[in-house]
């Protein structure tokens, strides 16, 4: 039997084979054609530089990048786009990039697509045979800063994006004698179609339960977003900022969901029944809340006493998410609230003699899947050379909970 390890690194094969087939199969006219040319992984070598460019403009080093755009790249470095190969990546292909490249190349395909920031590549022998060999260009540098600049922006050299605020209907190369030979104008960058490749598998993808793992994508599309205009980018990168926050940041989550408590009675006696109503609704978010399997948000009411302590057997909660084993095989539930719908979490029981406040609580814990699965990691001693890394994945994981809402309501 497969061990956990070997069954998440086939699941990221899964992703990496629909992520590719995504790519290659947008059809909506020259945005599709557009990505699925800019998003083949990895992303080709970039080859020398034209002539006449400087050392900055022919890095590809994020830092280079943010000589001359200083609040992308500030912006850039604050978000997980900038962390996509940590700790956590990078100790479980530590060993897999000798033993098993092509299972380490299915998570450099979104966490660091450029050939620039892989080891190996995929060659084809003198025999016709595939053969691994080692990359001349590899920057380790450029692979631990993850999703990059030039990731999304550099393809041979040329720098891409979006058109000029103001002059959408100007695309294709624009000059004017700017550095690195100006840019190129592509109207894709603001569309959600953009994102598709790492955030949706295709219909063959993996799926639990006969629903895609990573499905982002397609809660979008079945949402009322698209209709309204509102694209991943509107929530993700407001005024173009490169921030892409999300569960992760208390802030943007409390922008995506609308909770209100009810309580049946404001006095309650001891032993006297207590009844509270929670709702949370998606009212904000694009997406299935949360979207993906990692994340999961703790519904939580307990009885408080007068020092502030809870109340020992009064604590009740509900789980919002989607729990699966850890291996992969199994969706134990799937409690996830779509875009305009509502959860509803219910406190019934008996007041305390010493309560005197019901708290309710609701929590956060954006790498709920990953504390446990690495620590599962640890715990087998399945994390090999990587396992310093794999150890502070881990604490990092275990470090990310928060309260997103709390309210004290006085029993009597």
């Amino acid at each position: 039997m497969l061990n956990r390890f070997l069954l998440f690194l086939l699941l990221m094969a899964a992703a990496f084979v629909s992520a590719n087939a995504g790519r290659e199969t947008v059809s909506d006219g020259a945005t599709g054609r557009f990505l699925q040319q800019h998003w083949r992984t990895p992303v080709a070598p970039q080859g020398e530089a034209p002539p006449g460019y400087s050392e900055l403009e022919s890095s590809l080093l994020p830092e280079a990048c943010g000589e001359c755009h200083v609040q992308q790249y500030r912006d850039w470095g604050t978000s997980l786009h900038s962390r996509a190969m940590g700790p956590g990546v990078l100790g479980q292909t530590l060993v897999k990039r000798k033993s098993d490249p092509a299972a380490a190349r299915v998570c450099w395909s979104c966490h660091a697509p450029l050939s620039e920031q892989q080891p190996v590549l995929f060659r084809a022998g003198a025999d016709g045979e595939p053969q691994w060999v080692a990359n001349p260009d590899f920057d380790p540098r450029l692979q631990r800063h993850g999703l990059t600049c030039a990731a999304c922006h550099v393809r041979k050299h040329r720098r891409i994006g979006p058109p000029r605020r103001g002059s959408p209907e100007v695309i294709g190369t624009i000059d004017e004698g700017l550095p690195h030979g100006g840019f190129i104008a592509e109207p894709a960058y603001g569309k959600s179609a953009f994102c598709k490749g790492c955030h949706q598998f295709e219909p063959e993808g993996h799926a639990l339960n006969g629903k895609l793992i990573q499905n982002t994508y397609q809660e979008w599309l079945d949402s009322d977003y698209p209709a309204r205009g509102m694209e991943c980018q509107s929530c993700h990168m407001p005024d173009r900022r490169h921030l892409w926050r999300g569960i992760h940041d208390p802030d943007m989550t409390r922008s995506g969901v609308t909770i209100t408590v009810g309580i049946a009675k404001k006095r309650v006696l001891p032993g006297h029944r207590l009844e509270a109503v929670v709702k949370l609704a998606n009212t904000g978010t694009g997406h299935y809340f949360p979207t993906y399997l990692t994340p999961r948000v703790v519904i939580i009411g307990e009885q408080i006493d007068e020092r502030g302590s809870p109340v020992a057997n009064t604590r009740q909660q509900m789980i919002i998410g989607r729990e699966v084993t850890l291996n992969l095989s199994r969706e134990i539930f799937d409690t996830r609230i779509p875009p305009g719908q509502s959860a509803l979490f219910s406190y019934q029981l008996a007041a305390a003699e010493n309560a005197t406040r019901l708290r309710i609580r609701v929590v956060v814990e954006p790498d709920y899947f990953y504390e446990r699965f690495f620590r599962a990691m640890l715990d087998r001693k399945r994390a090999g050379e990587g396992r310093e890394l794999i150890q502070q994945a881990w604490e990092n994981a275990r470090g990310s909970p928060y309260t997103l809402f709390e309210k004290m309501i006085r029993l009597r």
